[in-house]
């Protein structure tokens, strides 16, 4: 044991350094008690239950199968929130409902852009929602019970669920099938509960990310040169969004020098798909930096170029942004049956609003300024970068010329975290440490 732990566990158990160091007896009882605190701590950590992390999570926000892309278009943009969760009713049992996926504004960028739909986006709007629903899409997100254990919960996020849908308790009654009763739960949320207990990991949070085998490179890492066309960037896009990652902009030589990320994408309105069709990838970067106000000049400059492609039907959704919508607002909140949506569907216009930009445009952060860590930092420094961005991820640099390493991604510090937790002692150390 070191001089510094000595010290610390004199001040708490009021032994002067010196009478440990002369007397190996009281030493080694000292290094069996601090050895007990440690085990301890880990059984109180092993003890939270998952309703621990919804504390002040607001409820989600839902559409009914029936709506259309457009009405789930309007929904994120008037909430503002990173995704909208789409509910199958129970015809038999209207009271129930069945979460059938989720979205959010990179899915309808995407769908914009694709090949069926690039000619008339404005059209595309008019489909069902259900057509933004992949064939894994239920699978993404797991609805959990409150009081199950947070390492239970983990095992589902290292499974491949995206989301958890937790019931909100209710002073009256928990209330188990409606959506609007429910908060959601990230990989964020589990990495923020971690890092508050960083020191049960210790010694591994301060080894570096490569000693623990963190940084992914080649075909793992996602990426695409300044001057290619952002359009084909569009297959990266999706698998950043499945992956919870982001694309690398990066130069000829490889230096990273920006990003196209998700988590950015997820504060922009409908306009970027104009932009992704018709820009490079670098010009894309400018474009999303202006979200969700881009310079006069800039949307010009865009339409022009839209005009000299022939895409007539983006000009068109650009210049729907700022009129009266071709469809109806939707609700913020879920509606307890699709007859209710039909009524709400009707109901009047709302002006249409900008969304207020992507958390990292709130906080002045770039496209260019992407997060970056050097193979040499440690697990507990990327964490911090992490949770302070709120990204899933940390390009790796080189820290001479900025050169692309490689990528860590949050859910894979999760895995070694969870690696680390499967070394913990068992409960029956409280007793054992009561009995001190």
């Amino acid at each position: 044991m070191g001089v510094t732990k000595l010290n610390s566990v004199s001040s708490r158990f009021s032994a002067p350094l010196s009478l440990l160091s002369e007397s190996p007896q009281l030493f080694r009882l000292s290094s069996r008690t601090l050895e007990l605190i440690c085990e301890c701590m880990a059984v109180s950590f092993l003890s939270h239950e998952i309703s621990d992390l919804c504390i002040g999570k607001p409820a989600l926000r839902a559409l009914p199968i029936s709506a259309t892309v457009g009405e789930a278009l309007l929904t994120l943009r008037h909430s503002g929130d990173t995704y909208v969760f789409v509910w199958i009713t129970d015809r038999s049992a209207p009271e129930k409902k069945y979460c059938a996926g989720k979205l959010c504004m990179v899915d309808i960028l995407c769908y914009l852009c694709a090949d069926d739909n690039i000619s008339s986006p404005a059209a595309a709007l008019k489909n069902p929602v259900s057509d933004l629903l992949s064939g894994n899409a239920a699978d993404l997100v797991c609805q959990i019970d409150p009081k199950s254990r947070i390492l239970d919960a983990l095992d589902l996020i290292l499974e491949g669920v995206h989301i958890l849908l937790v019931p909100i308790r209710s002073r009256k009654k928990l209330q188990l099938h409606h959506s609007s009763s429910f908060c959601w739960l990230t990989p964020e949320n589990f990495g923020r509960f971690f890092f508050n207990s960083i020191a049960v990991f210790s010694p591994i949070a301060a080894l570096s990310v490569t000693e623990l085998g963190l940084v992914r490179s080649g075909a793992d890492v996602l990426s695409i040169r300044h001057h290619e066309p952002a359009l084909s960037a569009l297959p990266l896009i999706r698998l950043a969004l499945a992956d919870q990652t982001s694309v690398a902009v990066v130069t000829d030589e490889g230096n990273l020098i920006g990003e196209i990320s998700p988590s950015t994408l997820t504060g922009c309105d409908e306009s970027v798909a104009a932009a992704i069709v018709s820009l490079s990838a670098g010009d894309l970067m400018a474009y999303i930096d202006w979200c969700p106000s881009p310079p006069d000049a800039a949307v010009q400059t865009l339409k022009s170029l839209l005009k000299e492609k022939g895409m007539h039907g983006m000009v068109e959704l650009m210049e729907e942004i700022n009129s009266p919508p071709l469809f109806p607002s939707s609700p913020l909140l879920s509606s307890s049956s699709d007859e209710e949506w039909e009524t709400k569907r009707g109901s009047r216009r709302r002006t249409l609003s900008r969304r207020p930009g992507s958390y990292s445009a709130r906080m002045g952060r770039k496209s260019e300024e992407a997060i970056v860590c050097h193979p040499g930092s440690s697990l507990v420094a990327v964490m911090v970068q992490a949770l302070a961005h709120r990204v899933g991820y940390l390009w790796v640099v080189d820290e001479d010329d900025y050169g692309l390493v490689g990528i860590v991604v949050l859910l894979d510090i999760l895995k070694v975290l969870q690696n680390q937790i499967d070394k913990f002692p068992e409960h029956n150390q409280i007793d054992k440490f009561q009995a001190l």
